[in-house]
């Protein structure tokens, strides 16, 4: 679990990271992405095990969004870094600004039509061993800027991926399969998270496409 234990400083580490970022560049990318060869190294050494604990998941398990800086929470730290001209309110909600969501290529010019999207969704980090943390190690996982878990996409889009992994759901994007598998392996191998055999052979595949 030491990865997991070190979650808490990449999330330390990013609240100064976002706060100097603002808006952020066009089509920002959350930190921490291996290139192709890492990522299929790390995947060979994931634990490959059946899910479970299915039944006693709860996503207010996973504390989120926290405060981060000021009266900006992690939902709208993700919005400030991921979004290009953003402006907030003194709530630190985001009244205007543009979001490109790369699992379907679309952008949205309003924030309500953006969800932050968990890579590796909570009740699958569940399933893959996450039950067995405490709630201050979800907490940390639920809102870690430190690493490729969050992401700025389209809202229906994430609602459609649901807690599924990349053996039953994939970005529309090919182009994207490739970031997608990288930063996927990145969170389960960073959080010592077992993978299914199909979700392995579904990374594999998506591996081939970089």
């Amino acid at each position: 679990m030491k990865r997991v234990f070190a979650g808490f400083i990449a999330v330390c580490a990013a609240i100064v990271l976002t706060v100097t970022l603002g808006a952020g560049p066009a089509s920002a990318t959350p930190p921490n992405i291996p290139s192709a060869s890492t990522a299929a190294s790390r995947l060979a050494t994931l634990t490959v095990a059946a899910e479970s604990h299915q039944s006693t998941y709860n996503r207010d398990l996973f504390p989120h969004w926290i405060t981060i800086s000021g009266a900006c929470n992690t939902r709208e730290q993700v919005l400030k870094r991921d979004g290009t001209g953003v402006t907030t309110d003194s709530s630190c909600a985001a009244t205007s600004g543009s979001w490109y969501s790369p699992y379907d290529g679309a952008t949205w010019s309003a924030a309500s039509d953006v969800d932050i999207d968990h890579m590796v969704p909570l009740a699958e980090a569940w399933r893959s061993g996450a039950w067995a943390w405490t709630t201050a190690q979800r907490q940390a996982y639920a809102n870690d800027l430190g690493g490729p878990e969050l992401w700025a996409v389209t809202d229906n889009v994430n609602q459609a991926k649901g807690d599924q992994d990349p053996s039953t759901w994939k970005p529309s994007r090919t182009a994207f399969w490739c970031t997608y598998a990288r930063a996927w392996i990145q969170v389960k191998w960073y959080y010592n998270l077992t993978v299914q055999s199909s979700e392995k052979s579904a990374l594999t595949s998506m591996l081939g496409s970089c």
